[in-house]
């Protein structure tokens, strides 16, 4: 044997001895198998708790050194890293092949009530977040609810009973929203008042807060429409700074007027019987172009009817009974300051 003989069967016996561990590394080394995925996955929802409606559609699995989010309908892979959020993950809801082909809509009605009540007729259902948002703000204004009726954790949880792909607004966010409410609902009206062809009368009193001891004004404005049906609308409801005097009170009410545009349009002004409501008068005639008014303004000024009713009611009183009303008046404050005085008296009559 030579030694070129020797120095070959020496390299085929190190090869065939290193095989066998090389061979160990790889499988060593080499990707997980899906067992241990699923424990990896496992793991994660235990570290931190996925509370997006997106993930009752999706797994969390890394592929690749990469955390992905796995569509459980088509299986698609998308980005599941905490930057990526889970907006894409809802996006792919609405539009999964999958997720449509067993879309459940023709199996859910929806029953269209009439004006008194009564279910009218029956349409399939489709949830739509923008209406539900725009019905959450016009339940908020049509009830007075406080606007952090949306962060009570009772109606966030009642909401998502109803529908876990609804996000509840915030406070601001659901603000924001009424008032883009406000902003159309001011255009429509706005839109009628300019092609309606009649004149427009106006209606306003002062408020004052009793909590805040602010003064507030309240514009009210009534128009007969093209359909002869009598229409009032609330324009504005302003706050007013002191002193509510017949300067501020005009100015605040002209900005009113050019505000909406119907300066030109006016009819009458419907006030309170008081002197400070008579200067106003004067200052607005003074504003105004008085050739656009009926008779050069002279029409401009209505007295509030229910105001003067009430002061000669008020006034007959305290000529028949004298003090008499003021005495009833305190002997009921009496009896029902506490419940001791109010079962006594009940016991007593």
């Amino acid at each position: 044997m030579t030694n070129d003989d020797t120095i070959d069967s020496e390299n085929n016996n190190v090869e065939s001895n290193s095989t066998p561990s090389m061979a160990v590394d790889v499988e060593t080394s080499s990707a997980p198998t899906n067992t241990n995925e699923s424990q990896y996955d496992e793991n994660l929802k235990k570290k931190r708790k996925l509370t997006s409606p997106a993930w009752e559609h999706f797994k969390k699995m890394k592929v690749g050194g990469v955390m992905k989010a796995i569509c459980d309908h088509c299986h698609k892979h998308l980005g599941a890293e905490s930057k990526n959020g889970t907006k894409h993950l809802l996006d792919h809801i609405a539009v999964c092949p999958m997720i449509r082909q067993r879309d459940t809509r023709q199996m859910l009605l929806k029953a269209n009530s009439s004006s008194d009540g009564k279910c009218a007729s029956l349409d399939t259902h489709h949830f739509n977040p923008e209406v539900s948002r725009y019905e959450l703000g016009r339940m908020i204004v049509l009830h007075e609810y406080l606007l952090s009726i949306v962060e009570h954790e009772g109606f966030r949880r009642y909401s998502n009973s109803l529908q876990p792909l609804f996000k509840v607004p915030s406070r601001n966010t659901i603000r924001a929203d009424i008032l883009k409410m406000f902003e159309a609902e001011k255009r429509k009206l706005q839109r009628v008042l300019e092609s309606n062809s009649s004149r427009v009368g106006i209606t306003t009193d002062m408020w004052t807060a009793s909590n805040q001891k602010r003064g507030y004004m309240a514009i009210t404005t009534h128009f007969i429409d093209d359909s002869w049906v009598l229409q009032d609308r609330i324009m504005r409801f302003m706050y007013v700074p002191s002193p509510h005097d017949a300067e501020n009170l005009g100015d605040a009410l002209m900005e009113c007027l050019l505000d909406w545009n119907i300066e030109r349009k006016l009819f009458t002004l419907t006030l309170d019987n008081c002197s400070t409501n008579d200067a106003m008068v004067n200052v607005m005639l003074d504003k105004l172009d008085k050739s656009l008014l009926l008779v050069n303004g002279k029409l401009l000024h209505m007295r509030c009817a229910a105001h003067i009713l009430n002061l000669i009611v008020k006034e007959g009183l305290e000529n028949l009974f004298g003090s008499g009303v003021e005495r009833i008046r305190e002997s009921i404050a009496f009896w029902t300051a506490t419940p001791k005085r109010l079962e006594k008296f009940e016991e007593s009559v």
